[in-house]
């Protein structure tokens, strides 16, 4: 079996899966937001049941909308807290005390192999960087989770991605998953699990892992797993999530398909607007005009992120004609940067930094676009209206990519970075 496979079998009481088989499946880990948990704690109610099912394994996260912008936010987060209080939830992560829902979950041992995780936030599947099988779920069904602790899954076919090579100097694993997308389309993977292996993958740290199995949900997939190695276990010891079984996929799995990507070909990339499939060679866009640059989300605010923006950054100045906001994903984030002086080089360059949230990526919150205005963002989608007006445009790059553009004040390959 492969990985996806194995893991829902374990999870549901099975010796063996396969593919368009619907399981039962046991609940290690679920995970609401603050935008999330409202309806997910009023279908709960409906239910009419007065205990959760394991108190233990509920996370409840604020990240959206932190700290609170109207009333009706406040009176939401309000309810959220005494949710909490009520039912003993104690991975519970207030305003200013985590950060975005997905690094929360990657930082603090939560999330281990083989796990099979649920979140009422699509990106969920960001926890494959872990070897966890992660998925976004509505927050009726996440209802149904907080009664019961089970769901029901249909067992995806799956996409192998071959890692080979390296990456070259100011390419990231950004420029891969984006690059896997346009490759694919946005319904290339459309339910089906990818998995990230090969040798290319040691040369990629859990961030890189984690910013590709973020955007497998952008082809449509189901999860997205980064092949669990040494790495995962030295991490998971490291911040003390163990004990760690480390599940991968067997040397005679089946795949639905399978694709190579040398690592060492990968070039710079943008994502165009209005889709994520719409990707380009930075090279083939350079000289685009932008208003606003966003380094952040939960695809590139980790503190790899902001250290590579920040060298790039560091004694320059932004083109006075941009906006520049940085905001770290979590706490932990915000703290590592501020003590290696990487908030002081965004600040310095001309760059706002923001406090550990979504920021302009929701498009509900901070940081909105107005018409006819242009961002290069590092978030994940560049839906029409994503970012605030629907007459604005998005560009999806790396954390090199937006830093250098923010620098020129146009779309520019960050290996031109010595020519400024």
């Amino acid at each position: 079996m492969n990985v996806f496979e194995k893991i829902l079998a374990r999870a549901s009481g099975l010796r063996e899966v396969a593919p368009g088989e619907i399981v039962e499946a046991e609940i290690d880990l679920a995970m609401v937001h603050d935008l999330t948990a409202p309806l997910t704690i009023k279908a709960f109610q409906e239910i009419g049941l007065s205990k959760v099912w394991d108190p233990d394994r509920i996370i409840v996260i604020f990240d959206h909308l932190v700290p609170a912008n109207t009333v009706k936010t406040a009176e939401l987060h309000r309810e959220i807290r005494a949710f909490v209080a009520k039912h003993g939830i104690k991975n519970f992560y207030d305003v200013g005390r985590g950060g975005i829902c997905h690094q929360v979950m990657l930082e603090n041992g939560l999330v281990k192999p083989g796990q099979l995780v649920v979140g009422a936030d699509s990106h969920t599947c960001t926890y494959g960087a872990l070897g966890a099988f992660s998925t976004g779920i509505g927050s009726t069904e996440m209802a149904a989770v907080f009664a019961t602790g089970k769901l029901w899954f249909k067992v995806p076919e799956a996409l192998k991605v071959e890692l080979t090579g390296r990456l070259r100097k100011y390419v990231t694993s950004k420029d891969v998953i984006l690059y896997l997308i346009g490759k694919i389309g946005v319904n290339g993977a459309n339910y089906m699990g990818v998995e990230f292996t090969g040798p290319g993958l040691r040369g990629l740290s859990i961030s890189d892992r984690a910013t590709m199995c973020n955007m497998v949900i952008e082809a449509g997939a189901k999860a997205g797993i980064a092949s669990p190695d040494k790495l995962v276990k030295e991490y998971l010891e490291f911040i003390g999530g163990g004990p760690i079984d480390l599940i991968g996929s067997d040397d005679d799995s089946l795949y639905r398909s399978e694709i190579a990507i040398e690592l060492s070909e990968m070039e710079p990339v943008v994502a165009c607007p209005s889709s994520v499939d719409n990707v380009k060679p930075v090279a083939e866009v350079e000289g685009v005009e932008i208003d606003q640059v966003f380094i952040g989300s939960c695809t590139n605010g980790r503190i790899e992120d902001l250290r590579l923006a920040a060298q790039l950054l560091r004694g320059r100045r932004i083109d006075p004609r941009v906006r520049l906001i940085v905001i770290p994903a979590s706490t932990r984030t915000y703290l590592q940067a501020l003590r290696e002086g990487l908030l002081n080089i965004f600040v310095e360059a001309g760059g706002l930094v923001g406090n550990p949230n979504c920021g302009p990526c929701l498009g509900g919150h901070m940081g909105l676009m107005a018409d006819g205005e242009t961002c290069l963002s590092t978030s994940n989608r560049n839906f029409i209206g994503r970012m605030g007006s629907p007459k604005a445009d998005i560009y999806l790059a790396s954390p090199a990519t937006a830093a250098v553009s923010a620098l020129r004040g146009v779309i520019t390959d960050p290996r031109g970075i010595d020519q400024i």
